[in-house]
């Protein structure tokens, strides 16, 4: 059956307000060991409110990458000098503020505190790897302060194109998705609603969004009304790789493309969907680029 896109975007508005997602456990990806040996360990945050952990909606994630030689741990400590000193690779996944954690409404909070948001900042300029990923409101503003101090700006909406059905599917053919090393050998990867986000400086864009994209500016997450502002954001981007300094940062506007959920109404939406068969593949190759 064809899923329209106004019906699409409600359907997962709705599982992610209300937090009905769960991880399929009955996904297997098709990806071969990359890493030899003891693999890089890749601590996942855990101690901001997140709603993808590795214990919960990021359990795909992390499967994929054990199977791919990798260690993922999660990461439960607030962001200090010393807390990451040890950490070599750091996802940030879906991070809420206190009072977001429950109340998916304006306004929306830095998640960290500006101690933490320095102290991230210098391990990555110091040769640390972070993996930021922000899904649709209220994960923008709550990831907004953290991504500034890279020069990342973040739409706090929900990013789409109005004449695409279903997930947006980024293509090599028309030019949404990049050439660079971690797409070679992959043709299209598909993202399921989440933001937009443009770079001030320097970066690699891998997900481009078409001239038409929009960003839906809610007050409450999932409710798109006719009056809702939208912010035009042509061009901006859900995917990109940035060098600072002696590290890596490797930034995307959605979360459920690493991952592998089942929905409130039984669909799939992630790598186990049927339109994203290169996902699984293309987030290996991310974290490689991430371990240099």
């Amino acid at each position: 059956m064809q899923v329209t896109r106004r019906a699409f975007i409600a359907a997962s508005c709705a599982a992610s307000a209300s937090g009905q997602q769960q991880a399929d456990g009955k996904f297997e990806a098709n990806v071969r060991r990359v890493f030899s040996g003891d693999g890089p360990e890749v601590h996942v945050d855990e101690g901001h409110n997140n709603f993808h952990t590795i214990g919960g909606r990021y359990k795909p994630f992390a499967k994929l990458l054990e199977k791919a030689g990798a260690r993922p741990r999660p990461f439960p400590a607030k962001f200090s000098r010393d807390s990451l000193k040890n950490a070599r690779i750091l996802v940030i996944a879906n991070a809420l503020s206190d009072r977001n954690q429950n109340n998916w409404t304006l306004p929306t909070p830095s998640a960290f505190t500006s101690a933490e948001i320095g102290a991230v900042y210098e391990w990555v300029r110091r040769g640390g790897a972070l993996m930021l990923i922000v899904d649709h409101m209220p994960f923008p503003g709550c990831a907004g302060e953290l991504a500034h101090a890279f020069g990342i700006e973040f739409s706090n909406g929900y990013a789409r194109e109005p004449a695409v059905q279903g997930p947006i599917v980024f293509r090599k053919s028309s030019g949404s998705l990049k050439e660079h090393g971690v797409t070679q050998g992959i043709a299209e990867v598909a993202t399921f609603t989440g933001s937009a986000f443009r770079v001030t400086g320097h970066a690699v864009p891998l997900l481009v969004f078409g001239p038409d994209a929009e960003s839906a500016l809610v007050r409450r997450a999932s409710q798109i009304l006719p009056d809702t502002p939208r912010q035009t954001v042509g061009g901006w981007l859900q995917g990109a790789l940035l060098d600072v300094e002696k590290g890596r940062l490797a930034v995307f506007g959605e979360a459920a493309m690493f991952s592998a959920q089942i929905t409130a109404n039984g669909g799939t939406m992630g790598m186990n969907s049927p339109l994203a068969p290169k996902n699984a593949e293309f987030l290996v190759n991310v974290v490689k680029w991430l371990a240099k």
